[in-house]
């Protein structure tokens, strides 16, 4: 194996997901954050939609925007019947120790001759190739789903159309806890067949 290949591996293999809580509050440098971007660019899209787009919550500020965004439309859009005051401080809190919050989109373009499944797809790839960026700069990356991330609240607060639709939000930062061991449950070659 030549060692470009085998650096590449062993980067894939390691990259681990850490929670936010884990995080140490250090600043990630913006000058990172646009590698992280610039290899999402490069990610495969058919037809050359390029359907990734970003909205960056950045700094103690900008993470409590966030914050303050995720709470208050959970706290808006919950009937009140079912509003628990423990979840709107958990997602008021869940980016305090993040350096940044990234905001993921999938844009649907107008070229309806390229099926939705391939454009979020291909925004999975961006955020994919975010994260190997994040991992060669040993910084903590958690790309998360939860709260209010796919109500149309989230989306239409954020300026995006009906038919754009938000696929996570990738919480950075670093984290002072020992970086979890890769496994897999099941080797690669019961999950494939050869025909």
């Amino acid at each position: 194996m030549n060692p470009v290949s085998a650096v590449l591996k062993q980067l894939i293999a390691d990259r681990r997901t850490v929670k936010p809580e884990a995080f140490n509050s250090k600043p990630v440098p913006k000058e990172i954050i646009l590698e992280m971007l610039e290899a999402a660019n490069w990610a495969p899209t058919h037809g050359m939609t390029e359907p990734w787009r970003f909205v960056i919550f950045s700094g103690e500020k900008g993470v409590e925007q966030f914050g303050q965004l995720h709470a208050g439309i959970y706290q808006q859009e919950t009937p009140s019947e079912q509003y628990l005051q423990k979840k709107y401080d958990t997602l008021l809190h869940k980016p305090d120790n993040a350096s940044n919050v990234i905001v993921i989109i999938m844009k649907r373009g107008d070229n309806k001759n390229i099926p939705e499944n391939e454009e979020m797809a291909a925004t999975a790839c961006a955020v994919q190739n975010m994260l190997l960026t994040a991992a060669a700069h040993q910084v903590a990356a958690y790309w998360g789903t939860g709260g209010m991330c796919y109500h149309p609240a989230m989306k239409t607060t954020l300026g995006f159309d009906e038919q754009d639709k938000i696929i996570g939000f990738l919480y950075l930062g670093y984290s002072n806890q020992e970086h979890p061991k890769g496994c897999r449950n099941t080797p690669i070659e019961k999950k494939i067949t050869w025909r």
